[in-house]
């Protein structure tokens, strides 16, 4: 580190989009960082090594490579719960955390995929071990539990070897990140924002004859061009394709009178996600009966949803007070209710009342937390289907939808 003193306020030379150069990012960081910290403290974590990149840009801002490093163990973070925080970078790349505040050192990191460490990867799990061991004894007060969220079993092995308990710092990064600050929600904005305005030029070219690849290029276009960063899926379907939901975009040519429905799933200014979906109708033709039944489905669908949704509730009592989908529909719905969203989909989950016995859990909705409600509505062997999804903010008094973007009023 050169011990440049950061700016409170980063403007476009520092990466961060125009229109929000007056986000105080240092407030982010110091809550982010805190936050991280508070749930450690919770559990009796000495420190957290961090792994996904999701998870080190949340605690400490730093970006390198993002989706790279997804599937490349190439950095990690050493974030204790009172001590120094030692960003382990991938070569040559100190330089990248210049000015944050919320690195205290850089480190070069000991790489732990086989890609970069062939068959001398149990030697580099040995190394990466005993240097993160050597942190957790000189910071850690004695105590010996190190978080971990996600690493070779080779490297937890090694871990244990050092004589550290390793814990899931899973949990510790999932709810510290569920509840947002006023400033987190400025920089979600500039996302949201980016997510509008793709949507916008999609809905615009939106011609018969077009390929699903070709409008969904213009969301990543516009993601990139206001200062996004990458698209987490391709779902994007049209006219038959749209029923099963999950299909992805490809060459399939888009048809007048095709339904196009698509889900967002953008990461986009200061890395955070932008999930909402809308369902077009391609050509300047009338919708046929079907199609409006199942957008005026949706549409109920996500509008109950909304209104129901009040701040203290449980994750099960919303599932269980939910709009009620139709047996038509109950065979495709979608996977859940609703979900909570930071820099991607993330906890807490709403599954449908008839899935909590394998995969729901109890909690509590919380003012701070951004939630997307979801609705995916096409009948089991149906022709086409429509996917409609808003994000919202959870305050003290209610719900704020953050997405300015329009319905379709044709298939209204």
């Amino acid at each position: 580190m050169d011990g440049r003193v950061p700016s409170p306020h980063l403007t476009m030379a520092d990466r961060e989009p125009p229109a929000y150069a007056s986000v105080d990012m240092n407030a982010v960081r110091q809550y982010r960082l805190a936050r991280v910290r508070q749930e450690m403290a919770r559990r009796d974590i000495a420190a957290c090594v961090l792994t996904d990149p999701l998870n080190i840009r949340y605690a400490t801002d730093t970006t390198n490579m993002q989706v790279w490093v997804m599937h490349n163990a190439a950095r990690y973070a050493f974030v204790p719960a009172d001590g120094p925080v030692v960003l382990f970078d991938f070569h040559n790349c100190e330089f990248l955390s210049d000015g944050l505040g919320t690195v205290d050192e850089v480190l070069p990191a000991v790489s732990t995929c086989y890609f970069l460490a062939g068959p001398r990867l149990e030697e580099r799990a040995g190394r990466w071990a005993a240097e993160l061991a050597d942190l957790v004894r000189t910071h850690g007060g004695g105590n010996r539990r190190l978080g971990v969220d996600t690493a070779n079993p080779l490297c937890i092995e090694a871990l244990v070897r050092e004589g550290l308990a390793v814990v899931d710092a899973g949990q510790v990064m999932e709810v510290a990140r569920s509840i947002k600050s006023a400033e987190e929600m400025a920089c979600m904005r500039a996302s949201i924002a980016a997510a509008d305005e793709g949507m916008r030029r999609m809905r615009e070219a939106l011609t018969p004859g077009m390929t699903e690849n070709a409008l969904w290029s213009l969301l990543h276009q516009t993601n990139i061009e206001m200062g996004g960063e990458w698209i987490e899926t391709r779902l994007l379907a049209s006219g038959t394709k749209t029923n099963p939901w999950f299909q992805e975009c490809g060459f399939r040519v888009i048809e007048d009178g095709d339904l196009v429905s698509f889900d967002t799933d953008l990461v986009g200014p200061f890395g955070y996600c932008a999930d909402i979906s809308r369902t077009f109708l391609a050509g300047d033709g009338r919708a046929n009966d079907e199609q409006r039944r199942l957008y005026a489905t949706a549409r109920e669908q996500i509008e109950t949803n909304l209104t129901r949704l009040r701040p203290g509730m449980g994750l099960r009592e919303f599932g269980e007070v939910a709009y009620d989908l139709a047996p038509e529909f109950r065979r495709n719905r979608y996977s859940v209710v609703a979900h909570g969203v930071g820099l991607c989909d993330e906890y807490p989950h709403v599954p449908y009342p008839e899935d909590y016995a394998k995969s729901g859990y109890d909690g509590i909705i919380q003012p701070g937390m951004t939630l997307c409600i979801e609705s995916y509505v096409g009948a089991e062997g149906g022709r086409e289907g429509v996917k409609l999804e808003q994000q919202v903010l959870i305050t003290e008094t209610g719900i704020e939808v953050l997405s300015h973007f329009p319905f379709e009023d044709r298939l209204a």
